[in-house]
């Protein structure tokens, strides 16, 4: 039987909220349509008091930017970006086009094709999320995509250097200065100073991920994104300091981020409250996590793995830490989570910042039908036909013209009786059964 002993806010809150969000960007997004780079410098003097001549940096700026880094912090921006660029290849080297003569003179392919421009959201301006620079632009450079933007709100009234250095060495072809929804609607739509971009990606706070969701369509995104999840699977095997830890470590993105405890063990569940509340007197950052904890914290217990496994899959978390005797086993029977943690050797930090693996990852129980952001979403996959012999040509058409005019599709069985009349009505393939007379 599932139990919870701490529940977050109601869904009604969380709809209310939204609504306010959602008018409030569609009148941005209105305005910077009509206005262009005027009105994105009014709202970014309006919103993060930053009002530079040009929100393009120079190249100048960047190497000044870098120059301001010490050489250790230059090392671990490289380490780290050493790390995602090797998985984001890894996997770029796993999709291969691929044609094959699926019949007699029939040949069918497909081919992975870069976006030709991407926009690249790094979040900057409460946390300096340097990550995200490597996150998406160093995965965009491996799948090949030919132009790349990257901005980020000023951090603290100027361009934050390790933000910068981290998206100079990942290869962005722009770099702005640039925050919340102006930034990605002067990417998305287009300014007299930014030209528009054919994809959106990279987290934001909830204006920036409303601000893609109104602008889907227009360009593509890499998924809708909400505030950070963080969701805890636990048994006796771990302690509570470890899993307060992980909870806090996530809760501290943001006020709305909700930090799950689901276990096997009640004693654990009411030693992590204990824990948190014993750790939230001195993170620095507590003000943000216990906001985060008080709303949208959950500890719910379960009375076996199973019992976890179908609440982990119900919640389809955006970060699942698995801390119990057997990870592996949840690790081949769950399906609904953005990055799974398997252990307590490693935990979402790692995930986040360094690892390797992607730390864009689906929110809002999206995890359901989508992965995280990966070297395959900056690619087309798009598919190509060729017909090499009259034979092979009159028999496809003779069969699809049976197939349109079943449909009542007249102008599409014509394409294939033209095919027919003029390659042949009588092919000869083994693979190719005529109608019979009389039929």
């Amino acid at each position: 039987m599932i139990r919870h002993l701490k529940r977050g806010q109601s869904a009604a809150a969380h709809a209310a909220a939204d609504a306010q969000v959602r008018a409030t960007v569609e009148g941005i997004l209105k305005d910077i349509e009509a206005r262009g780079d005027e009105a994105v410098r009014r709202y970014s003097r309006q919103f993060d008091q930053w009002d530079p001549a040009d929100f393009t940096l120079s190249q100048a700026a960047i190497e000044a930017a870098v120059k301001q880094l010490s050489a250790r912090e230059v090392e671990d921006i490289r380490f780290a970006q050493t790390q995602v660029r090797g998985f984001a290849q890894i996997q770029r080297d796993s999709m291969k086009d691929v044609e094959v003569e699926t019949l007699p003179g029939v040949v069918l392919g497909h081919r992975h094709i870069p976006v030709n421009a991407v926009g690249c959201y790094v979040p900057g301006g409460k946390y300096p999320l340097i990550a995200s620079a490597h996150m998406s632009v160093l995965t965009a450079k491996v799948a090949g995509v030919p132009r790349i933007v990257a901005t980020a709100p000023p951090y603290q009234g100027a361009p934050h250097p390790a933000i910068v250095a981290a998206m100079h060495f990942a290869g962005a072809d722009q770099i702005l200065v640039l925050g919340g929804v102006q930034a990605v609607a002067a990417m998305a739509i287009g300014t007299e100073s930014v030209k528009a971009v054919d994809m959106l990606v990279g987290p934001g706070n909830m204006f920036v991920a409303e601000a893609k969701r109104q602008l889907y369509g227009r360009v593509g995104i890499d998924l809708f994104a909400g505030p950070t999840e963080t969701l805890v699977i636990a048994d006796d095997s771990v302690d509570g300091e470890m899993c307060a830890v992980d909870l806090l470590g996530q809760a501290e993105h943001g006020p709305t981020s909700p930090a799950v405890l689901l276990t096997t063990s009640e004693k654990l569940a009411h030693a992590t409250m204990a824990e948190v509340e014993r750790q939230l007197q001195h993170l620095p950052t507590a003000a943000i996590a216990r906001q985060a904890w008080a709303e949208h914290g959950e500890v719910i217990v379960c009375d076996s793995d199973e019992e976890m496994l179908a609440e982990a899959d119900r919640i389809a978390s955006e970060h699942v830490q698995v801390m119990t005797r057997d990870p592996d086993w949840f690790l081949q029977r769950m399906t609904n989570y953005g990055a799974l943690f398997l252990g307590p050797r490693t935990n979402v930090s790692f995930g986040d910042k360094v690892i390797g693996t992607n730390h864009t990852l689906p929110t809002n129980r999206n995890a359901r039908y989508t992965g995280g952001l990966w070297v395959g979403k900056f690619l087309k996959t798009c598919t190509y036909q060729r017909v090499l012999t009259d034979a092979a040509s009159a028999a496809i058409g003779a069969v699809c013209s049976r197939l349109c005019h079943m449909e009542n599709f007249a102008g599409h069985g014509e394409q294939a009786n033209l095919r027919v009349r003029r390659y042949g009505a009588q092919p000869d393939l083994p693979w190719y059964q005529p109608v019979p007379a009389g039929d």
